[in-house]
């Protein structure tokens, strides 16, 4: 009886190690496929946007590869989450993919050094995520949701510029501002908000892919898509080892190994949130570590075959606390679409093609969420006068620094200014940290109790 009751769970969708029939599994997979897809192609597309009309453009093609490699390296992530080696994966059920919270990051590296420093930076940043990944028990204590909340914020206030210029056409185009830009980025937007807040299902977790089929076909028929690099891209292309060469500026390994170091702790949410939502239990130290150090390992792998940073993501962690659905198996089928992908740089074209008006129209609402998230988690601490402190000032300084004149800070060091002026989370991240050690520890009762004291003074 006992085997009979092994063998069925063996098939169930709802054991870690179920392997279900592929009926049952490939609508679930292709649930997590659609969930991910834009957001991993999405930061490829906007770097290649920020570096046009830079000295470090890309051409058609390695813009087309940059999306290929982050399918690629998302695919090889993913799979080692699932299934660990050497104890390198968290062995739950997670999908990865390339992060939309290093944008600010990379944007500011590839402009100012090109691929070659983002890629550098990346392999450090990789080295130093797998060094967090091994101390994570020692060192989450000091990353409370005060701390990793005012940066995720900042994170989310930092992209929108972007977004915005995106909707108006993108940098660099001599037709920025036409109407034509803003009607196809607020379709989109709509069309993104309606398909979110009005239905159900497939409809509501793949609405950003639905607005961005809309805001295409928007784009189509008023003649702002140029077909030409879809017909132009090869069919079938594999990893290419180094796509450019890797360079080690000192701001951009120090910028990217920060931000290595918040997303690893993000990475705990998103572990815990899974098993919660998913296994109704928290995470073992074991798969803490495991999964920070596989995003550690799959970053690394992406500096040397030119994909972007990887990271757990929050949207499928949602999707299996939904549906609790936690075999591994159909995640792993996930990952082998995913892994498809990659292979074939029609996709990537397809994808480039897509106006930034649409991308721009799409993504603030990704951007407004990532705000949103780190608005929540602040707020899932007490908002003492203490904590209040901290935030306002992570975000004041963090956010300030950069809307600055170079001449106001012309007499600060060299270094000073290529650390902290490259994007405001560096700064932020920095002022929170410090504050959240230095600051006497008070809630809002001992804050109110000490008013009191006063009073009968």
């Amino acid at each position: 009886m006992d085997l009979n009751k092994n063998k069925i769970q063996s098939r169930s969708l709802f054991d870690l190690d179920g392997k279900p029939e592929l009926g049952k599994a490939l609508p679930i997979a292709f649930q997590h496929l659609l969930a991910m897809i834009v957001g991993n192609t999405l930061p490829a597309i906007v770097l290649t946007g920020q570096l046009a009309n830079t000295p470090y453009a890309l051409a058609p093609d390695e813009a087309v590869y940059l999306i290929q490699a982050g399918m690629f390296i998302a695919a090889i992530a993913t799979f080692l989450q699932l299934y660990p080696v050497l104890k390198v994966g968290a062995k739950l059920p997670v999908i990865m993919g390339v992060s939309f919270a290093y944008i600010p990051v990379l944007t500011s590296i590839g402009v100012k050094y090109g691929l070659g420093a983002v890629f550098g930076a990346e392999l450090v940043g990789g080295i130093v995520a797998f060094l967090v990944g091994m101390n994570i028990k020692r060192l989450y204590k000091y990353f409370p949701p005060i701390v990793s909340g005012t940066v995720v914020l900042t994170i989310g206030l930092s992209l929108y510029s972007v977004a915005l210029n995106y909707m108006a056409g993108g940098n660099g185009n001599p037709k920025q501002g036409d109407m034509v830009y803003w009607i196809v980025a607020f379709l989109t937007l709509a069309v993104v908000l309606i398909c979110n807040m009005y239905f159900k299902g497939i409809i509501k977790l793949a609405a950003i892919l639905v607005g961005i089929v809309a805001g295409y076909i928007a784009s189509v028929a008023f003649g702002i898509v140029d077909f030409s690099g879809i017909s132009e891209a090869a069919m079938f292309t594999i990893p290419k080892i180094m796509p450019w060469k890797l360079e080690f500026p000192i701001d951009a390994v120090i910028t990217m190994s920060v931000m290595f170091v918040v997303n690893s702790i993000q990475a705990v949410g998103d572990l815990s949130s899974t098993t919660a939502g998913g296994l109704k239990r928290t995470p073992t130290g074991d798969e803490l570590e495991g999964g920070i150090k596989a995003n550690g390992i799959s970053s690394i792998i992406g500096s040397v075959i030119g994909g972007l940073p990887t990271a757990t993501y929050s949207q499928n962690v949602g999707i299996v606390s939904l549906t609790k659905v936690v075999s591994r198996y159909t995640l792993g089928i996930t990952a082998g679409l995913i892994l498809i992908a990659a292979f074939i740089p029609k996709f990537g074209a397809l994808m480039l093609s897509v106006p930034q008006a649409v991308i721009g129209g799409a993504t603030v609402t990704v951007f407004a969420q990532i705000t949103m998230s780190g608005m929540q988690l602040i707020t899932s601490d007490e908002m003492s006068s203490r904590n209040v402190t901290i935030t306002g000032l992570g975000i004041a300084l963090g956010m300030g620094i950069v809307q600055l004149k170079p001449e106001a800070l012309a007499q600060f060091p060299e270094w000073f200014r290529m650390v902290f002026t490259s994007s405001p989370v560096v700064l932020a991240t920095l002022v929170v940290f410090v504050l959240n050690l230095i600051l006497p520890k008070k809630t809002i009762a001992e804050e109110e109790a000490e008013r009191r004291a006063m009073d009968n003074k």
